[in-house]
């Protein structure tokens, strides 16, 4: 191409646009149903009380709802789209489908949800109904719920609110995604998680690591090590 005066003009350099720190995006080919992928991790230990919860809130939406259930040791609930465990590709590409998702207390999972665009939905597993061995989750989940990072659900009544919400406007529990402020909140994250660590150690009763040291018999002199 020439300009008026008969010399070449060099292309203009073009804006580019770093796509990984657009919005999630919908596929526009897609029907109008909310996706919703719910994942209760691979611990060994069953989480009906989630799984019944979504259960319960499935059996009354009047909306149209695509489900991903993946319920790993829990027994397989009658839902549509339950599967017992997905590959960490699988999962990739759910979570980056899904509209809403909502999973257990696993920081590894959260991470993962928020890095994909959402406010995850979490319901942390609880020792006292034999879903972990600890209260880990609880106290993970509590934190972040504080912090605003997950929408944090305790009761079936919480979660059936969420969801609803959720299915009535999905961009309310969506996040804009950054490469640079996920790096600070993994790091943030890993910081309350080391916490959390600390607190659940602390509330564990453990040996004394002090050690009774036996007195030395009448005519004998204690010796060094």
């Amino acid at each position: 191409m020439t300009g008026e005066t008969g010399t070449a003009r060099r292309p203009q350099p073009q804006p580019t646009v770093d796509a990984a720190r657009l919005p999630r995006q919908r596929d526009s080919t897609s029907t109008s149903q909310v996706r919703v992928l719910v994942a209760v991790g691979t611990d060994k230990h069953p989480f009906d009380r989630l799984v019944d919860w979504l259960a319960q809130w499935h059996a009354q939406a009047t909306d149209p709802v695509g489900l991903t259930v993946q319920h790993g040791h829990t027994a397989v609930p009658p839902l549509p789209g339950a599967v017992r465990f997905l590959g960490h590709d699988a999962l990739q590409q759910a979570m980056a489908d899904a509209d809403l998702v909502v999973c257990h207390g696993g920081p590894a999972t959260i991470l993962e949800a928020r890095r994909h665009g959402h406010l995850p939905i979490v319901v942390p597993r609880n020792p006292a109904h034999g879903e972990h061995v600890d209260d880990h989750q609880l106290l993970f989940a509590r934190r972040l719920g504080a912090a605003g990072l997950v929408a944090l659900c305790e009761t079936r009544e919480a979660l059936h609110d969420a969801l609803s919400a959720g299915l009535a406007d999905p961009t309310r529990f969506a996040v804009a995604t950054d490469p640079e402020a996920h790096e600070a909140r993994r790091a943030a994250v890993a910081r309350v998680g080391r916490i959390v660590d600390d607190l659940v150690a602390g509330s564990t009763p453990r040996r004394s690591r002090w050690r009774v040291r036996s007195r030395p018999r009448p005519g004998t002199k204690e010796t060094s090590r």
